[in-house]
């Protein structure tokens, strides 16, 4: 669901101790420069991790400004450590080397399962797949999280903003609600309900199955809801308004209640989030619990929807299927000064998809779009019974209904919009907070759209 999100991408941007009105922003009528060429999933622009996962190409000074995406490999993902997931801080691009790039904490619960948590006046955890698929079928298993103003979202989102969701609100336990869009055009009439048994008790497993002619929502193998692609034919722009470009998957926790969201909004969300919540007492932090995601591509023989070669590029600003090229590009960067238009113009930093943590990445705000400094770690306590996904733009700038905090203070990739106040929680990592100040633009939009969308409304 797009909603409208305003600053969160300003939030994670200025997080790295640049001010995020510093950075150039882009859209689709204002490209980026030649300096900074590639346009980040968070509307702004930069080199580096700016030119991997959600580059938009459309936005960016030209289309081979972003990386090549890593093409689909069908894989299952078990959510029992964090071997597999690395901070967005250190991650170049070589998807054989980690599954999940993450922003936030996760933290790892008795070797059973990832929490994507959201400790008080934070904007929560996302995990983004460093893999893409074009077309194919990928499932997850997870128990969502629950209270007002907490929402949880499992998606599939592309670069030029297709997307696919499951979303869930923290006070409607019994509704997984379904949502699609196409290049990030708004259109209510996307969205559907499935309706199942308790979400936060309960885990479920949720499927997407993705054709070039259709997508079907299923919930524990049960058949929730289908669109053709043929019943979405845009007469007036003469398009297929269908998802059908190359996407990443995407889990995440985020405060849809936050206030300062649009009162629709919060309303839709449940009402205002309470920061005194009884998961953030107990645990320190709202929490959505997964347990396992696959991924099983489509492997058609001839495109759209190949995964033949070694990865996804563009060929046309129109940024639809038959635009999509499955080529031979490498995908890995030697290092954050990079970019889709020379990935090894810097020297290389090791051998592997990581830089290491010693100091030889940049630090440059321009380079790493959004993150956490505090990057995965270990759940002390947790609740197995509770977990959730979302890649949903929520924002809180620490305004909830049990308190709030008019000012955040900015540390590396985290961010603190309640310095004066303590969770009382056992995770052994702090969030890696995100304050947002905007409202959420188009429903379930992944945690990504609606950053990108917020920060192109900072200039």
């Amino acid at each position: 669901m797009l909603r409208t999100l305003l600053p969160l991408g300003a939030a994670l941007l200025g997080a790295s101790g640049v001010l995020a009105d510093s950075i150039p922003t882009c859209s689709l009528t204002q490209k980026c420069p030649e300096s900074a060429p590639c346009c980040s999933q968070y509307g702004q622009c930069g080199v580096g991790a700016y030119c991997l996962g959600g580059c938009d190409p459309r936005m960016s000074f030209s289309l081979d400004s972003c990386a090549p995406a890593p093409q689909c490999i069908s894989r299952v993902m078990p959510m029992n450590s964090l071997d597999r997931i690395v901070d967005v801080s250190e991650y170049l691009g070589d998807a054989s080397k980690a599954d999940w790039v993450a922003q936030g904490t996760p933290l790892v619960y008795n070797n059973e399962a990832v929490l994507l948590t959201m400790p008080a006046n934070s904007v929560g955890t996302v995990l983004s797949s460093t893999g893409y698929m074009w077309y194919g079928n990928v499932k997850a298993t997870f128990k969502t999280s629950r209270g007002a103003g907490v929402v949880t979202a499992f998606i599939l989102l592309s670069d030029v903003k297709d997307e696919i969701d499951y979303e869930f609100v923290g006070t409607e336990l019994e509704i997984a609600q379904t949502n699609y869009y196409f290049q990030g055009i708004l259109d209510y009439h996307n969205s559907g309900n499935i309706s199942l048994s308790d979400t936060y008790d309960n885990y479920h497993t949720y499927e997407i199955q993705w054709t070039p002619d259709s997508i079907t929502w299923l919930v524990d193998g049960q058949v929730g809801r289908t669109q053709k692609k043929s019943d979405t034919w845009n007469a007036t722009a003469n398009q297929w308004n269908f998802p059908q470009t190359p996407a990443r998957v995407e889990l995440s926790i985020w405060p849809g209640g936050a206030s300062s969201n649009a009162p629709g909004t919060v309303e839709w969300a449940g009402g205002p989030i309470d920061w005194n919540s009884a998961d953030i007492k107990t645990y320190g932090y709202d929490f959505a619990t997964f347990k396992d995601v696959e991924i099983q591509c489509y492997n058609a023989t001839s495109a759209p929807g190949t995964n033949n070669a070694v990865s996804y590029t563009y060929n046309s600003w129109l940024a639809t299927n038959n635009t999509v090229v499955n080529g031979k590009e490498g995908t890995i960067m030697n290092n954050f000064q990079d970019t889709g238009l020379d990935m090894t113009a810097g020297a290389k930093v090791g051998a592997s998809s990581t830089a290491s943590a010693s100091g030889t990445k940049s630090t440059n705000a321009n380079t790493i779009p959004g993150g956490t400094s505090n990057g995965p770690g270990t759940a002390e306590g947790g609740d197995s019974g509770s977990s959730g996904s979302s890649s949903g733009s929520g924002s809180s700038s620490g305004g909830s209904s049990t308190g709030s905090s008019s000012g955040c203070s900015t540390t590396g990739f985290s961010q603190n919009c309640d310095s004066g106040s303590s969770s009382s929680g056992s995770s052994s990592k702090s969030d890696g907070g995100r304050v947002v100040g905007g409202e959420r633009i188009i429903g379930a939009s992944a945690f990504a759209v609606v950053i990108a969308l917020g920060a192109m409304m900072v200039l």
